[in-house]
Order: structure tokens, then C-alpha cells, then sequence
């Protein structure tokens, strides 16, 4: 498992971002059943970037808190073999990994809302990291039946790691 993480803003977290990318990417890849080994970049940006790669990627003209951009177009969620038949493109040829996608969070975003839920910096940054995640494995929220999967899922892995709304 392979994870970069590039922090473009001049928020530090009183954490370990790498740590948390890697323990939430891990805990989501097991719960998922994937059976290869597997890379996710996070880009750390502010309000106006995210803004930017909004309206630049998704056609939405505002600030968000999480953006997933997946690199496997998943027929059903969770479900690895699509990556098997597009091999030459979802898969780094140095390394063997599996190229999920990118994630971009938005560093303001994580703080306010931490604050907004009553909960740790940790614990916001941790969730939109397992929410992205989900994204990168296919799962999407469009539907309410799709949105408590994908909800219960996201605290199921927090849970797993003792990242509650508590710490």
C-alpha cells in the first residue's frame, strides 16, 4: 500500500496526516475485500483550490469539503474486477499497485466543521478520508439507499480504528 500526501496550504494538524491517510486507506481496502495492494494521492488544499478543481472537474461553481476522483469505473461498488479487465491503466507498472484515484480535501473545511459536529480535527479529517475512500471503491451517495450503505460503511472504519466523535 502506497499513499503521498502533498499539503499546499499552511495548515499544520496537530496529527499525522500520512498516518491517518494510510490507517483509514488500509481499514477501508479490508473491509472491502481488495485483493491487490493499492495507491491513493491526497492533495491538502484551501478553500479557493478546491473551489478550482470543483468547477474546473465537476462543473460546480463553489467550495466543497471532499472531492474523489477515481481512476477504476467500478460496475458495481467494492467490486475490484474491473481493474482486472483495464489492467494497462489501473494498475502501476513499477510498483504493481492498484491506482485508486486522488483525493483533495479542503484544510478550512476539515477545521470549521469539526467544529460545526462537535467533534476532534482528527476525527473530520479522518471521516472525509473514509468517505473519499468509499468514492474510490465505487460506492456513491445519489440515493438515500446508497447513502446509508455508504454512511454506515464510513463509521463502520472509524469504529475499527477508534476514531470516534469522542476523540
Amino acid at each position: 500500500m502506497t499513499s503521498y500526501v502533498e499539503n499546499e496550504t499552511s495548515v499544520e494538524f496537530d496529527f499525522d496526516t500520512k498516518e491517518i491517510l494510510d490507517a483509514v486507506m488500509g481499514q477501508v481496502l479490508l473491509t472491502e475485500n481488495c485483493p491487490y495492494e493499492a495507491q491513493v494521492n491526497l492533495l491538502i488544499t484551501d478553500e479557493e483550490g478546491i473551489h478550482q478543481f470543483n468547477r474546473d472537474y465537476r462543473q460546480i461553481d463553489a467550495p466543497t469539503d471532499v472531492l474523489s476522483f477515481p481512476m477504476i469505473s467500478f460496475e458495481r461498488e467494492g467490486d475490484f474486477g474491473a481493474a482486472e479487465q483495464n489492467e494497462a491503466d489501473c494498475f502501476d507498472p513499477e510498483s504493481g499497485e492498484l491506482l485508486l484515484g486522488d483525493i483533495i480535501i479542503s484544510a478550512p473545511r476539515v477545521i470549521e466543521q469539526s467544529k460545526r459536529y462537535g467533534h476532534s480535527i482528527k476525527r473530520e479529517f479522518a471521516f472525509l478520508v473514509a468517505h473519499s475512500m468509499f468514492h474510490l471503491c465505487g460506492y456513491d451517495h445519489m440515493e438515500d439507499e446508497q447513502a446509508k450503505v455508504m454512511e454506515s460503511k464510513q463509521e463502520q472504519v472509524l469504529i475499527a480504528l477508534g476514531i470516534t466523535r469522542e476523540n
